[in-house]
């Protein structure tokens, strides 16, 4: 896969199907539970329909018409407005390990920064090492409990910046 197909983009209608395989898909190979998780999110089927309000992007990893990932950024459910959540971050084995990631947190970040968020806080599961070796490089730092009101009980791992 040469760099150049490689495209970081806003979610379009037609990512959804592709984008919710790729979601699912990490669940069963990282044995991460389904349920309290982002795999029983109601928003998950219909990413593109769930991200265009004036508070909240989402990102995709597209390779020659292949979705291959995503991230976004919404307003922490059931919080303060100023804080933001980085959230349904999820990659195909295909990308990983080359780069993508980063560069696709980064522009969350850069993002929730251009929103006029004030904090950025995330959920993982404990089983996401590399996903969690990245967050603590840009600065994030663990808490001891969850913010706001997810739904996500099974995440174990919460981490909160200030941007």
């Amino acid at each position: 896969m040469s760099k150049d197909t490689i495209l970081i983009r806003k979610i379009a209608p037609n990512d959804n199907a592709q984008l919710e395989q790729v979601i699912r898909a990490c669940f069963h190979e990282f044995k991460i539970p389904l349920e309290g998780t982002a795999y029983s999110d109601e928003e998950t089927p219909k990413m593109y329909e769930s991200y265009q309000n004036d508070n909240d992007v989402y990102f995709v990893i597209e390779a020659n018409g292949e979705i291959l990932g995503g991230g976004g950024v919404k307003p922490l459910k059931n919080f303060e407005a100023d804080v933001c959540e980085i959230q349904k971050m999820y990659f195909s084995p295909k990308v990983r390990g080359k780069g993508y990631g980063k560069k696709l947190f980064e522009k969350c970040v850069e993002a929730a920064k251009k929103l006029g968020y004030k904090q950025c806080y995330l959920e993982s599961a404990p089983q996401l090492k590399a996903a969690i070796h990245i967050y603590e490089s840009y600065g994030f730092k663990h808490l001891n409990g969850a913010l706001g009101n997810t739904g996500h009980y099974s995440c174990g791992v919460w981490m909160l910046k200030d941007l």
